[in-house]
């Protein structure tokens, strides 16, 4: 009983540890201030012709990459899902055990990171890019994602972001399912063609929860967000393909 409780605690207080360093980490970034839908500028009013023909979406929030790599090196982006406010940095290790419980500074602990798979090129400019998390009990990390499903947070915004010191990528989500440890949702195309327009189409079939189609091509860029569930030969996946950046 009492090593029962030793070890209850001593959970508790690893998992807080990694929750108070991303907290932490959080102080390297900054919301943007988002004008509201129909708020009129004090400026001069401008004709139609000025008036671009589609909106270009700002992330909601800055990112301080100098500050970050000075502390990890292997950070690749920032990824800010808007509908459950999950915000974290992303890195890259050597393999997909080095970050699976190592902080982003290192630390030894269960959160571990959120991470890209090694094969992937870290820059999200494949055409399938994998990014892992651990469900974390006290919600941390992609301890949240389930919910885009199980609470319908889907409902309240089906995009994601991913931040790099290059670029800012958005998302828009397609397919989330429970599905195989070793399915083929964790397929990498190298020379994507057909067949990888028939994965993307089978992959929106499939999903779980009625979302927008979209209008695959070869071309087309995606982020897979995977994490565990109760069944350790199942995974937990969102789909986003990428609509901007």
């Amino acid at each position: 009983m009492g090593y029962s409780v030793y070890r209850l605690v001593s959970a508790a207080l690893e998992y807080k540890e990694g929750e108070n360093e991303y907290d932490s980490l959080r102080k390297y970034t900054s919301e943007v201030k988002r004008e509201l839908p129909g708020e009129e500028k004090e400026s001069a009013a401008v004709s139609a012709e000025d008036v671009p023909q589609q909106e270009t979406v700002a992330p909601p929030i800055e990112v301080d990459f100098t500050s970050l790599k000075a502390i990890n090196q292997d950070i690749v982006g920032w990824i800010y899902i808007e509908a459950l406010d999950i915000s974290y940095p992303v890195v890259r290790g050597e393999d997909n055990d080095y970050y699976l419980h190592r902080t982003f500074e290192g630390k030894d602990n269960f959160s571990g990171s959120i991470f890209v798979e090694y094969r992937n090129s870290g820059d999200f400019s494949d055409s399938n890019t994998i990014v892992y998390g651990h469900n974390m009990k006290n919600q941390s990390m992609f301890g949240k994602l389930k919910f885009l499903k199980e609470q319908n947070k889907y409902m309240e915004s089906q995009y994601f972001w991913i931040l790099t010191p290059e670029h800012n990528y958005r998302y828009e989500m397609f397919s989330m399912q429970v599905t195989e440890a070793d399915s083929d949702v964790y397929t990498l195309y190298e020379n994507p063609g057909q067949e990888y327009v028939d994965y993307l189409n089978k992959r929106h079939e499939e999903s779980e929860v009625a979302l927008p189609y979209a209008d695959f091509t070869a071309d087309s860029k995606i982020v897979t967000l995977s994490t565990c569930t109760s069944n350790d030969a199942e995974r937990f996946v969102v789909q986003g393909v990428q609509i901007s950046g």
